[in-house]
């Protein structure tokens, strides 16, 4: 039982840190949108980020399967960026353009593969 808790605290960490990389690298994507959140502003953002991850994109990616085979798998990009983009909607203090939300899908989901590449080997089922 406390596996599954752990593995979505330290997804949930390290997509918060995966956030905020991607704002200060990349920023918001508006010339005057300034973002106003601190640590607690993207931990937050990282917790909707996780659980929005977890719970509507299996659905999303369901109901939009076939553009993804009609796109060879490039309309995954799309859905992860909707769903930073819905995640930073929900999160006080941050916003970012589509464009720039599709950009921060594709680092954070480096940072899930990551993570379950390392969780595959660590339970030792290559």
């Amino acid at each position: 039982m406390t596996r599954p808790i752990t593995v979505f605290v330290f997804r949930w960490l390290l997509n918060s840190l995966g956030l905020w990389v991607a704002v200060r690298l990349l920023g918001t994507g508006y010339n005057d949108v300034e973002v106003t959140a601190g640590v607690v502003g993207f931990l937050f953002a990282g917790l909707i980020f996780s659980v929005v991850n977890t719970l509507l994109k299996p659905l999303i990616v369901l109901l939009s399967l076939p553009a993804i085979l009609l796109t060879l798998g490039l309309f995954i990009l799309v859905v992860n960026g909707v769903m930073v983009y819905l995640s930073l909607k929900l999160a006080p203090g941050i916003s970012m353009s589509f464009f720039n939300s599709i950009l921060t899908g594709m680092l954070l989901s480096l940072v899930n593969y990551i993570v379950s590449a390392g969780l595959i080997v660590k339970s030792g089922k290559v």
